[in-house]
């Protein structure tokens, strides 16, 4: 009986997981959400504002939320921070000036009341580029072992071509479930 009211409440309540897509102005933040969407590659502006997308993997619902990265816009992210779920923080893997901005951000979010039951993932992106630094070093850099309170994943990717996106994703499925 326990068995086949669970599947009647999984089939009937698909929930939904609300995530934040973030990081620094042309990071790829919005090349990935439509990489996820529709697997390919789209033209793109810088974000003012946000978009959002319904992403579907194993039929888990993800809501997410793409929050442009300007400097004049970071300091309203915290608006959408209400239920959210997942952090997606996406950084230019050959962007070195600009990480300890990024290293910032990740810290002032991790220390966010509306956050402190997320989960992050930090996608080390532009993986293709000559010169770029690994996510080991990315990791090393934003010291992200010292994160105790909020389960993270590191994830090499290129959002131009997709490789490691998919990694990403089912690190994101794998902690819904347990939600």
């Amino acid at each position: 009986m326990g068995l086949i009211f669970a599947k009647l409440w999984s089939f009937f309540c698909n929930q939904e997981h609300k995530v934040i897509i973030v990081g620094l102005d042309n990071a790829g933040k919005t090349t990935i959400l439509y990489q996820f969407l529709m697997n390919e590659v789209v033209h793109t502006s810088p974000t003012i504002g946000s978009n959002v997308e319904e992403i579907v993997v194993k039929k888990t619902h993800f809501l997410m939320w793409d929050i442009g990265g300007q400097e004049s816009l970071r300091s309203s992210w915290n608006t959408y921070y209400s239920n959210t779920e997942f952090i997606i923080l996406v950084v230019d893997s050959t962007d070195r000036e600009r990480l300890a901005i990024s290293k910032e951000e990740l810290y002032r979010m991790l220390a966010h009341e509306d956050l402190r039951k997320a989960a992050v993932l930090i996608f080390a992106n532009k993986q293709d580029m000559k010169g770029c630094m690994s996510a080991a070093e990315i990791s090393k850099y934003l010291t992200l072992s010292s994160i105790k309170d909020h389960p993270w994943h590191i994830q090499s990717c290129c959002a131009l071509t997709g490789e490691g996106l998919c990694q990403g994703l089912e690190w994101m499925t794998s902690r819904a479930g347990l939600r």
